[in-house]
């Protein structure tokens, strides 16, 4: 037979939630009765039922990162490894594990209902989607990464459009005027299959902002062209591959996440193009390998890694009934050798 609290009570001479005590809050009895109890414990075999406990102490001692793609895909992003670095920090300190949550069929909504965690930090989810709704009506202390600011919510994040401004800046001042741009490809968010992109439209705001200061806009009929893709190697090349086929080729390709730059380099490696000489290549993460392709890949510097732990920090407090406030962290433009000049006015 499986022992039980009841039979370690019975031979401790203590209650029930003594035991209970000992296994989950044992500040609450003296040393010497944990110790007795653990050693008991051990003596009978007893292990914890997790359900049980969460059933108990209605926790689950788990927070979960609500992921904006399969968890096959966005693997292959070298960016999320470094956010999901600095969650498991904090996890690792508080004694909390991770739960890795993706969208249920396709379709977020689904996730959110039937997670079984504490706190939930999401990506890219931020003010005006109605999902939002869903940790409201559960109850769910949330923080949202890259989910913009707004009242009521606690989010991680940079100023999109203002770093984004600038890396446009860059390339300007390089001469180049066709480019090919390749974005986030967007997320459905809800049943009605409803698509959102946060990160999309702040970069493009800032991305226009500078465009406009130079009498430029993106359209199919300018220089200056819109690509949606995954963020993964094999669709960064796969649109490269596209992009390098079209009778005007662009000087510049910019990338919204570096692993589709690493996909750009290879295609044009096949193609026979040299990067900056025949066609610069931007990114935007400053992943670790960024600085050691060849040529150093330009990008944005973003804190993937501080993001997650200051995310977690936060979700930990208000799991914990303690407040908690936004945070905007610091980007830096890493412009490498993977941005030159234009080859054409």
């Amino acid at each position: 037979m499986r022992a039980t609290i009841n039979d370690i009570a019975r031979r401790a001479g203590v209650s029930k939630t003594t035991v209970s005590f000992a296994f989950n809050n044992p500040s609450k009895i003296s040393e010497e009765t944990f110790t007795r109890i653990m050693e008991i414990a051990r003596e009978l075999g007893y292990v914890p039922d997790p359900v049980a406990r969460t059933l108990a102490m209605k926790q689950t001692g788990s927070i979960g990162l609500l992921l904006p793609q399969s968890i096959q895909e966005v693997f292959l992003n070298p960016y999320i490894a470094e956010v999901m670095r600095g969650i498991g920090f904090v996890c690792d300190q508080e004694g909390l594990s991770l739960s890795v949550l993706s969208p249920l069929k396709g379709v977020l909504t689904q996730t959110i209902r039937n997670a079984a965690v504490d706190g939930i930090i999401t990506l890219g989810i931020g003010p005006g989607m109605s999902v939002l709704e869903l940790f409201h009506q559960r109850g769910l202390p949330f923080v949202t990464i890259d989910g913009g600011n707004a009242e009521g919510i606690v989010n991680v994040g940079i100023d999109e459009q203002a770093c984004s401004e600038r890396l446009m800046e860059s390339i300007i001042a390089h001469g180049h005027r066709d480019i090919a741009i390749f974005m986030l490809r967007n997320v459905t968010l809800s049943d009605n299959g409803d698509h959102f992109s946060l990160t999309n439209d702040n970069r493009l705001t800032g991305f226009n902002r500078a465009l406009q200061r130079h009498g430029l806009s993106i359209g199919s009929h300018t220089g200056i062209r819109v690509y949606h893709t995954e963020a993964t190697l094999r669709s960064g090349r796969e649109t490269a591959r596209e992009v390098l086929a079209e009778k005007r080729r662009p000087t510049a390709i910019l990338c919204l996440a570096d692993i589709q730059a690493v996909g750009v380099y290879e295609e044009c490696k096949i193609e026979g193009l040299s990067i900056p000489r025949d066609i610069s290549v931007i990114g935007f993460d400053d992943i670790p390998l960024a600085p050691f392709l060849s040529p150093p890949l330009a990008t944005v510097h973003q804190p993937g890694y501080h993001k997650g732990e200051a995310a977690a920090k936060l979700l930990t407090s208000m799991i914990n009934k303690q407040s908690a406030a936004s945070v905007v962290l610091e980007t830096e433009m890493m412009i490498r050798e993977s941005l030159g000049p234009a080859l054409r006015p």
